[in-house]
């Protein structure tokens, strides 16, 4: 049976969106957040290295999807995809991101913050459109009020989500969120505490109903 993106997103309910000044340390997150369950992630183009950090978790965990985030530039979207990215995601609409994605058969996910941008978007080819940031255009209030007047259009709301108000997201109509900061431990991982960032992950996903005890 063939899985599509959508209902693999929706099967992975979280999307950590993986953002720091240090390879290295990114590289540690996504490992433990793989150990501990993810299926999907969004590394962004921040991240120093991101092409080969892509390629890296690729070749290590190949049943894992694999996403570009922050994806703008022409440059960074055919590094994404030459590195092996399953899908570009960008903060808001570009239509040089857009047009690279569909000729190359990869989703994209652009960010929205109005209905009119939700709909140009889902218009113009996006596979999946992200709220972007869903907690200041409103929270959980906000998408559900988007769901009731698109509700064809998979929405991912990133941005202020927490492990406190995933379910609230997810039951509002989103089909998985983006979730950064609020995820990943880096102060841990910074300090080398390895098992301390991973206590943090599963308390995290814990909170989230993703883990169940």
């Amino acid at each position: 049976m063939v899985v599509s993106f959508k209902e693999r997103l929706s099967a992975s309910k979280i999307i950590p969106v993986v953002r720091h000044h240090d390879h290295d340390i990114a590289l540690q997150a996504c490992v433990l957040l793989v150990e501990e369950g993810l299926s999907v992630l969004e590394l962004t183009t921040t991240i120093p290295g991101f092409a080969e950090l892509i390629a890296q978790m690729r070749s290590r965990f190949p049943e894992i999807e694999i996403g570009a985030g922050t994806v703008l530039t022409q440059q960074d979207t055919e590094l994404a995809l030459k590195a092996g990215a399953g899908f570009l995601v960008s903060p808001c609409w570009s239509s040089q991101v857009s047009e690279t994605a569909r000729e190359a058969g990869k989703p994209y996910l652009p960010g929205a913050m109005t209905p009119g941008e939700v709909l140009h978007h889902a218009s113009a080819g996006a596979s999946i459109v992200k709220v972007f940031p869903a907690n200041s255009a409103g929270g959980p209030g906000f998408l559900k009020a988007l769901t009731s007047v698109f509700p064809d259009i998979p929405l991912m709301p990133t941005g202020g989500v927490t492990p406190e108000n995933t379910q609230s997201y997810l039951e509002a109509g989103a089909v998985c969120v983006g979730m950064g900061g609020n995820l990943l431990p880096f102060e841990a991982l910074v300090a080398g505490k390895t098992e301390q960032a991973r206590n943090q992950i599963i308390a995290a996903l814990e909170a989230a109903s993703f883990h169940t005890s």
